[in-house]
């Protein structure tokens, strides 16, 4: 059996490997549990989900739970980001070793501590999520944050036209049609998607993240 095995392998190209090890890949990331990033417009709610139509162009049913928490996003500035403050910024690496916010999210002072840290984010090919305490932010030279977290620090450049918005507590009571969200939803074996929590944009906001 082990020369018959041996044999078969030797006839399985190198080309053939890769296919199989892709192929298990996709389905590693596809598998029941992931974290689903959505981001779209409500198109209808009812007590326990919500109709959203994704920028992708998908027509989706995102469920709620007792826990799904819902944080409103309304404008912010600069101005609103102090030492202390504590933010989270999507950004891109640049060659200097720093990174370029594609938006800024300042969290009110009872959240502070939310997703402490800096990973992948999905928000663009490359691009990373930071969240942490500003240290200091440096505006002679551009905007420039220093954001600390638990392991490390980041500078994080704001140009002039990068969104900067609040992330609020709030209800339910926000999600209506037409209103742009942003959540993280997780997969089951069946394929439904059930919300953790919903970014949710008040007064017409776009949730930029």
């Amino acid at each position: 059996m082990n020369a018959m095995f041996r044999h078969l392998l030797r006839g399985v190209s190198a080309v053939t490997l890769i296919s199989l090890l892709t192929a298990n890949m996709a389905l590693a990331e596809d598998a029941p549990g992931a974290r689903i990033g959505v981001r779209g417009e409500i198109t209808g709610v009812s007590a326990d989900a919500l109709n959203v139509h994704a920028k992708t162009g998908e027509n989706l049913v995102i469920h709620l739970t007792a826990d799904t928490k819902v944080r409103a996003v309304t404008l912010a500035n600069i101005e609103d980001i102090k030492p202390g403050s504590y933010i989270g910024s999507a950004a891109i690496p640049q060659d200097d070793g720093t990174l370029k916010a594609l938006e800024v999210h300042v969290f009110p002072p009872e959240l502070a501590g939310s997703g402490d840290g800096h990973r992948p984010f999905d928000l663009v090919k490359g691009s990373s999520m930071t969240n942490g305490s500003v240290g200091d932010l440096v505006v002679s030279n551009g905007r420039v944050l220093t954001v600390n977290y638990k392991g490390g620090q980041q500078k994080i450049l704001v140009p002039e036209d990068v969104p900067i918005v609040n992330l609020l507590p709030a209800d339910r009571s926000l999600l209506k049609v037409g209103v742009k969200i942003v959540t993280f939803a997780t997969q089951s074996a069946d394929g439904t998607l059930t919300a953790q929590s919903i970014s949710a944009g008040k007064d017409g906001v776009t949730p930029p993240m």
